[in-house]
C-alpha cells in the first residue's frame, strides 16, 4: 500500500501546469469540503460512500498542495453544527479521520508533513482523536507542508472563545485594555502561527463560508467550484491557483 501510494504521489508531481508562476503561489489555501453526501446520491450510493470517497480527495489535495508549493493546507473536516445529521452518519464520520492517519501516517512523515488540528477535542470520541494527537506529535519536528484538520470547528465559537480569554487576562490585570489589537487577538485564536489563508476553496457549488475562519478569511481569495469534493483532484487545485494568480489583492488600498 505504502509503496502504491508513494509512487502515485511522484507521478503527480510530474503533472504541475507550466502556465502556474512559481513566484505567486498562495501561502495557505484552506478548503470547505462540500457535496460528499450529494455526489453519492447521484450516482444511487449511500451517503457514507460519499465521506469515504471523501477521504480519497483529502489525500489528492494535499499531494497537490504539496506538488505546488503550498506551506499551509486546512480542511474543514466536521462543523460544530455537524452534530445535527443523524447519528449513524455522525458516528462513520468520527471514524474516517482516524482511519485516514492509520493509513497514511507513515508517507506523512516521510514526505515531512506537519498535521495540527483545529477544534474543540474535549466531545471527539477516543477513536477520533487518539490517532489525530498521535499523528500530531509524530510530526510535530517535521518541516514541510503544515496540514490542519478543522474538525469540530465553528468559526463563531472560535471569536467568542477568543474574547473571553482576552477579557479574563483584562480582569486578572495581565492586558491592559489599549494592548487589545488585532495582532494581540489573533495570538489567541486557534489558527495561532498560521497566515491567514490566502485562497479558500469550495467545491459543490455553495456560494457561503458555513461559520469557517470567519476571522482570518478577511482578505482571502474566494474561490468556488460546482464540483462535488470526492471528484476534487489535482487539476481542479491547479485551476483554483490559476485563478488565484490572475487577481490583484490591494487589501483595501489602491495598486
Amino acid at each position: 500500500m505504502l509503496k502504491r501510494v508513494r509512487s502515485w504521489w511522484k507521478k503527480e508531481e510530474l503533472q504541475v501546469s507550466a502556465e502556474l508562476s512559481q513566484d505567486n503561489i498562495p501561502k495557505h489555501i484552506a478548503i470547505i469540503m462540500d457535496g460528499n453526501g450529494r455526489w453519492a446520491k447521484s450516482l444511487g450510493l449511500p451517503r457514507v460512500m460519499g465521506h469515504q470517497n471523501g477521504m480519497k480527495a483529502v489525500k489528492r489535495a494535499t499531494i497537490a498542495a504539496d506538488d505546488l508549493g503550498v506551506q499551509y493546507l486546512t480542511m474543514y473536516a466536521f462543523s460544530t453544527e455537524n452534530w445535527k445529521r443523524p447519528k449513524e452518519e455522525v458516528d462513520f464520520l468520527m471514524k474516517l479521520p482516524g482511519e485516514f492517519i492509520v493509513s497514511e501516517l507513515d508517507e506523512l512523515i516521510e514526505k515531512n508533513v506537519q498535521i495540527r488540528l483545529m477544534g474543540h477535542k474535549d466531545v471527539l470520541p477516543p477513536h477520533t482523536i487518539e490517532p489525530l494527537e498521535k499523528a500530531i506529535r509524530d510530526t510535530a519536528n517535521n518541516t514541510g507542508l503544515v496540514l490542519t484538520f478543522a474538525l469540530n470547528y465553528g468559526g463563531r465559537d472560535e471569536i467568542t472563545e477568543g474574547v473571553k480569554e482576552v477579557a479574563q487576562a483584562v480582569q486578572n490585570g495581565t492586558m491592559r485594555i489599549e494592548d487589545i489589537t488585532s495582532e494581540s487577538f489573533e495570538r489567541v485564536l486557534q489558527s495561532s502561527g498560521m497566515p491567514d489563508p490566502d485562497l479558500l476553496i469550495r467545491t459543490s457549488g455553495e456560494l457561503r463560508l458555513s461559520n469557517f475562519m470567519l476571522w482570518q478569511l478577511a482578505y482571502t481569495e474566494l474561490w468556488f467550484t460546482p464540483i462535488f469534493w470526492p471528484e476534487f483532484g489535482k487539476q481542479h487545485m491547479i485551476e483554483a491557483v490559476l485563478e488565484y494568480q490572475r487577481r490583484t489583492r490591494r487589501y483595501g488600498g489602491l495598486k
